[in-house]
């Protein structure tokens, strides 16, 4: 379906482009021909998926904690200076874990909800108005989870990430008149890197919950990400796209 050079002359940003998902989608957006950005927090996971991200195309990384406004300033800035544009942003960093709500302190309350929500805002609003809105267009898909029937024992994460759902959605309509879609992913149980942050108990059996009868991986996360991306999906903004399996529809989200 995706032609060679799809996305030849783009610029895209990939926040949480070291690992998981993240690399998957600017592995892919890499081999369509885009020139990619990862970023994240940690230099050296940066540094490790540069070693093989390049083999695939014009990537670079930059340091970046999505949480701290000038950092996201100076980002930005940094964009300019080297590419002079900026087209696609994949808002995919993040980051939770798992408590019952009764449990959550409101250090690790403020945590997650600065890190999924304020980060991802302000990232998107920094980057639209110095690259989007002057341009008149930018794709935007950000990436969140399986919020459609809550998300027990994630309620932080679950407020959090319903927000972005929400702001998608705003953004989608506000933005339009700039020539900006803004769609989001929800991507389920994914087998990729982020399992990790989790007790292998908290995961046992957990297929069982999931109509598809296995987990997900970061490429079928990666290929819809870059189908709204494309020129195929220029008519659609405002939606978010579950690929889970279909557990949003049946099942225990988690063994409680």
């Amino acid at each position: 379906m995706f032609q060679a050079h799809l996305f030849k002359g783009k610029v895209a940003l990939v926040t949480g482009g070291g690992s998981g998902i993240g690399y998957a989608i600017a592995a892919q957006l890499l081999t369509l021909g885009a020139k990619v950005i990862i970023a994240s927090r940690k230099e050296e996971k940066l540094k490790k998926a540069l070693l093989s991200l390049s083999s695939l195309g014009d990537c670079r990384y930059v340091v970046l904690d999505i949480r701290e406004v000038e950092q996201v300033e100076q980002i930005a800035e940094n964009i300019k200076a080297h590419e002079g544009r900026l087209d696609i942003l994949i808002n995919n960093a993040g980051g939770q874990f798992p408590s019952p709500a009764e449990d959550i302190a409101i250090k690790g309350w403020n945590a997650v909800i600065n890190n999924n929500l304020n980060g991802t805002w302000y990232v998107t609003q920094t980057l639209a108005k110095h690259f989007f809105i002057p341009q008149k267009e930018g794709r935007i898909v950000n990436i969140i989870a399986n919020v459609f029937r809550g998300f027990p024992a994630m309620a932080h994460t679950g407020a959090a990430r319903a927000g972005v759902d929400n702001l998608t959605k705003t953004l989608a309509v506000e933005w339009s008149r700039y020539g900006i879609q803004v769609n989001a992913v929800a991507p389920g149980i994914i087998q990729s890197t982020g399992l990790e942050n989790y007790e292998p108990d908290f995961l046992k059996g957990i297929e069982d919950c999931i109509p598809a009868k296995r987990l997900g991986t970061t490429d079928e996360v990666g290929w819809l990400t870059v189908f709204l991306c494309s020129p195929m999906a220029k008519y659609i903004t405002g939606e978010t796209v579950y690929v889970d399996g279909g557990q949003r529809l049946w099942g225990d989200l988690w063994k409680m």
